[in-house]
């Protein structure tokens, strides 16, 4: 089952919660103290474009790159009532075949979670250190193990938001590292529910197996951060930022 198809209508309505404008501003003073000269930015699996606007906003040139048209079709549109130029591509960024270099790559909001095998991950990491330019920063984010296991794990939440009625089942699989989410959400159509089903597996990475793949690619200077600050994640931190230079 294809992720974020009919989901990507609702996905901003879901997502109210989040303050997408702290996050941009978090990158941008990353992109501030690692690349300062920045100019071009690549956002993968930029989804409805949550960060790819608020970055154009900060006057970077931005690309977005997603898998889902669905997503790519509300990006493009709400990027537009903001007046901002942005170049966004349909592409499965394990495959993606881009030759522009860029001066910064991001992928927020879990997105390499959604990279559940190994060898796939390698090949993300190598392709997006060859498209960056010399001295290029990576900067990206995931859910941490401890997130993905114990917070996610095997339980359920059942919740009504913005006349939004969803149930998420999760089940997490020890031998792989993968917790599969079965969502389910039901959605007032005029005087009737409308269903919108998807499955979603993550992996759960742990710091060290990101940090040497990373270093086996070629980057260098590697640094690990706890949810928008510059301070070293904990045992429990749920959200783990890495900065990675070519």
């Amino acid at each position: 089952m294809a992720c974020y198809g009919s989901f990507a209508q609702i996905y901003d309505k879901l997502m109210d919660e989040v303050d997408y404008s702290e996050w941009a501003n978090y990158l941008k003073k990353i992109i501030e103290k690692y690349k300062s000269n920045t100019c071009h930015i690549l956002d993968l699996a930029c989804g409805t474009g949550n960060l790819t606007i608020p970055l154009s906003s900060f006057g970077y040139s931005l690309w977005g790159l997603d898998i889902s048209e669905e997503m790519l079709s509300v990006a493009e549109s709400k990027a537009r009532i903001c007046g901002q130029n942005i170049k966004f591509i349909k592409q499965d960024m394990r495959y993606m075949n881009i030759t522009t270099k860029f001066d910064v790559v991001i992928c927020g909001c879990d997105g390499i979670n959604y990279i559940t095998r190994e060898h796939e991950l390698d090949k993300v990491f190598y392709n997006i250190y060859n498209i960056l330019n010399p001295d290029g920063v990576f900067i990206f984010d995931i859910s941490s193990y401890y997130k993905l296991k114990y917070i996610l794990g095997n339980n359920s939440f059942v919740e009504e938001k913005n006349g939004i009625f969803y149930c998420w089942e999760n089940e997490f699989d020890d031998e792989s590292s993968t917790v599969a989410m079965r969502l389910n959400f039901f959605v007032l159509d005029g005087e009737t529910y409308r269903r919108i089903e998807e499955i979603h597996v993550q992996k759960a990475y742990r710091t060290d197996e990101i940090r040497n793949k990373l270093s086996k690619c070629g980057f260098v200077n590697i640094e690990i951060f706890d949810e928008f600050t510059f301070t070293k994640p904990k045992d429990k931190s749920q959200r783990i930022f890495f900065v990675a230079k070519k």
